[in-house]
């Protein structure tokens, strides 16, 4: 038995390795540690168990270094979920004590696991969120039937309004979604991610043919735009956004329709929804609409000075909230690319 540190970057096997996991998402694979890593500087410390020269867990761990929030290892920044692939619970916890001595070692202040209720026990979590995920086997016509009935008719009322959909994998159809998603952000009261990020997401995912953007054309114009990325038969919702101007023609539900019939014909059992705050209702609602099966995700924080789990009050900072939602997208651009690092 063999445990080490290693970074995945230039394993070339390295996605063949974590399909043998049937647990396995895109976020434990090659393309999402380089976009991380080459987008914000983190540092991979994937900690795997070696047994007959094959790997037979893995707990993946990005090290954050910030002047500003302080160092700690995180599983995995800027990621939905990511859960340690293991056999056992046993397995999960002798590697998450290795996790927190090297974190010690490395002046760690704390670990944060973005899952692990299965092995933590009674553990107190720090935060938690709604996540969603819909059974694409049993075809376009039986799960429309499913859908909520006020779902059904807005995708009516947008194919009506004779909205359409493009799945593109170029850098201009790119550049729409985030064009989108600083009108988005600026919306809920945060600035956009940077650009940069979004570059490497192109670089590393879509033009390798590991994910798309769909963008809904209304009058010529991309009025509404969603990123999914795929690993295996799992596809993920990750990024959406939208021109609130248009909201009256539905075309977010036109989008999510228009993705559920391409990657279920495409072979794909499963559209994960991402996750959900618990205070977004509304995106909660739009979400239980397509007959998605919804459970709680928890994640974790390992304080490593107080060897404890601590938990935080979860909530918005509502004056940082009204002071993006007022100011102009260059300036949200340029706080975006400062902050993003740090908060991973």
């Amino acid at each position: 038995m063999d445990i080490q540190f290693i970074d995945p970057i230039n394993l070339p096997s390295w996605d063949e390795d974590i399909r043998r996991f049937p647990q396995a998402s895109f976020f434990h694979a090659t393309a999402w540690a380089k976009v991380l890593s080459e987008s914000y500087g983190y540092r991979p410390a994937y900690l795997t168990l070696m047994q007959a020269g094959e790997m037979t867990a893995l707990f993946p761990v990005m090290e954050v270094t910030s002047f500003l929030t302080g160092k700690r290892g995180v599983s995995l920044p800027f990621t939905d979920y990511c859960e340690a692939l293991t056999p056992n619970r046993e397995v999960s916890r002798v590697l998450l004590d290795v996790l927190k001595g090297e974190g010690r070692k490395r002046g760690w202040q704390y670990i944060e696991l973005r899952g692990g209720s299965d092995y933590l026990g009674d553990a107190p979590a720090h935060a938690f969120f709604y996540t969603h995920k819909l059974d694409l086997l049993p075809g376009t016509a039986q799960m429309f039937k499913n859908f909520r009935d006020s779902t059904r008719r807005n995708i009516k009322k947008a194919e009506k309004a004779g909205l359409h959909v493009q799945f593109e994998s170029t850098l201009d159809a790119l550049k729409e979604f985030y064009r989108l998603n600083c009108l988005t952000r600026r919306e809920h009261g945060l600035p956009p991610q940077p650009w940069a990020f979004f570059e490497n997401v192109f670089k590393h995912i879509i033009l390798p043919g590991h994910g798309l953007v769909a963008n809904v054309i209304h009058e010529s114009k991309v009025i509404a735009s969603n990123v999914y990325f795929r690993f295996g038969e799992e596809v993920i919702y990750k990024y959406g956004a939208s021109d609130k101007r248009y909201q009256n023609l539905r075309a977010n539900n036109l989008l999510m329709w228009e993705a559920i019939k391409r990657y279920s014909e495409d072979g794909c059992s499963q559209l994960c929804f991402g996750r959900t705050e618990p205070w977004n209702e509304g995106l909660r609602q739009f979400k239980t609409g397509w007959g998605a099966r919804e459970q709680i995700l928890h994640y974790y924080r390992y304080d490593l000075a107080k060897s404890a789990y601590v938990s935080l009050e979860q909530r918005m900072n509502g004056l940082a909230t009204r002071l993006f939602s007022i100011m102009p997208i260059p300036l949200l651009k340029i706080m975006g690319r400062h902050l993003y690092r740090h908060a991973g």
